[in-house]
C-alpha cells in the first residue's frame, strides 16, 4: 500500500469542495477536480466561506486557515489523477456517469492508489464493475456538511479487501472522523433512516398534522437533542422497551409507507425548487437567504459538534 500523501477529490459541488478542505486541514496536498470552470471557481467560493466560520468560532486561526487554502488545487485536467494515491469521487448521482468517469480514471491512476465513491446509496459493487483493480475500490460516504458532520460510512462492495477497507476507515480517523463498516445495501446505514424519516414528515404535512415549520421544530428541539446524544436503541433501552412495544403495536399501522417521491417534495422538484442550491425549496432562499442559511447551519453544527465531540 502506498502511502497517502496526494489526495484527489472528483467533483467540485458542496460534498466534494467540503471533503477537500477537510483533508488539507489535516496537511494533505488536494485536488480538487471538475469539468466544469465554474464549478471550480464556486467551490474556492465555499470553501473561503466555510474557512470564515471555522476562523469565527476559533476551531482555526486564520493562519492556519491561510496553509489549508494553499494545499488545495484546483484542475479540469483528468490527468492529474495520475499522481494520486487515494481518490473520492462525488460526481453526479448517476450510475452511467459514475461508470464513465471510473472507467477512464480507474486506467490512469497508480495501480496501487485507493479508490472510494461518496455516492448516497448507489451500490458499491455495481460502480465496481468497470473499475480497473476493483478490489481497491471502497464507498467513503461522507455527511453533508462534511468539513463538520464526524460520520463517514464506509462500505465494502463484494470485491472490496478488508485491507483496502481498512486503509479507508484508517484515513477516516486520522481526519479526526467517525467511521462506520456498512454493507453494501441500498442507502446504507444513515439514508435508509433519513428517508424514512423524510417519508414519514412529508405524510404528517400532508395529512395536515403539522405544518413544515412545525415538524422541523419537532425535530430540532425533540429529537434531535435526543438523538444528538443517543442512539435509536439506546433511546428504546432508557425509554422501556414494553413501552416502545405497545405503542409500535398500534403506531405501526398508522405510518406511511409510500413507495415514491409524494406530496411537497415532488411538488418542489416538479417546480424546479432544489433548495438551496437554486434559491428556492420547503423555504425561500433568495437574496442572500442561501449563504445566511449555510452560514447558520454551520455555526450551529460547529457548537454542537465542540459540545458534544471536543476532547
Amino acid at each position: 500500500m502506498r502511502e497517502i500523501k496526494n489526495i484527489m477529490i472528483a467533483g467540485a459541488g458542496t460534498m466534494g469542495s467540503s471533503m477537500g478542505e477537510t483533508f488539507a486541514k489535516y496537511g494533505y496536498d488536494v485536488v480538487l477536480y471538475d469539468i466544469f470552470p465554474q464549478a471550480l471557481e464556486k467551490a474556492k467560493n465555499l470553501i473561503a466561506l466555510n474557512q470564515q466560520t471555522e476562523v469565527s468560532e476559533g476551531i482555526v486561526t486564520q493562519e492556519e486557515s491561510d496553509k489549508l487554502l494553499s494545499r488545495i488545487q484546483y484542475s479540469s485536467d483528468v490527468n492529474c489523477f495520475s499522481n494520486a494515491d487515494f481518490v473520492v469521487e462525488a460526481i453526479l448521482e448517476k450510475l452511467d456517469i459514475k461508470h464513465k468517469f471510473w472507467e477512464e480514471v480507474s486506467s490512469i491512476v497508480p495501480e496501487d492508489a485507493v479508490l472510494c465513491s461518496n455516492t448516497s446509496g448507489l451500490s458499491i459493487t455495481k460502480i465496481a464493475e468497470v473499475v480497473k483493480n476493483p478490489e481497491r475500490f471502497a464507498g467513503m460516504h461522507w455527511i453533508n456538511p462534511p468539513h463538520i458532520i464526524p460520520l463517514i460510512e464506509v462500505i465494502k462492495g463484494e470485491k472490496t479487501t478488508e485491507e483496502n477497507a481498512k486503509v479507508v476507515y484508517d484515513l477516516a480517523i486520522k481526519v479526526e472522523k467517525k467511521p462506520v463498516i456498512v454493507k453494501d445495501a441500498p442507502g446504507f446505514v444513515l439514508n435508509r433512516i433519513q428517508f424514512a424519516i423524510m417519508r414519514e414528515c412529508l405524510h404528517i404535512a400532508e395529512q395536515g398534522i403539522a405544518s413544515t415549520e412545525g415538524i422541523d421544530d419537532v425535530m430540532k428541539y425533540g429529537l434531535g437533542l435526543r438523538y444528538a446524544c443517543l442512539g435509536p436503541f439506546q433511546v428504546a433501552d432508557l425509554g422501556g422497551l414494553d413501552i416502545f412495544h405497545n405503542i409500535s403495536s398500534y403506531l405501526f399501522a398508522d405510518l406511511c409507507n409510500a413507495d415514491d417521491s409524494f406530496g411537497l417534495l415532488k411538488e418542489c422538484f416538479d417546480n424546479n425548487h432544489y433548495g438551496v442550491k437554486n434559491g428556492a425549496g420547503f423555504y425561500d432562499y433568495s437574496e442572500g437567504k442561501d449563504e445566511e442559511a449555510i452560514k447558520y447551519r454551520d455555526m450551529m453544527f460547529t457548537k454542537l459538534s465542540k459540545c458534544l465531540y471536543d476532547k
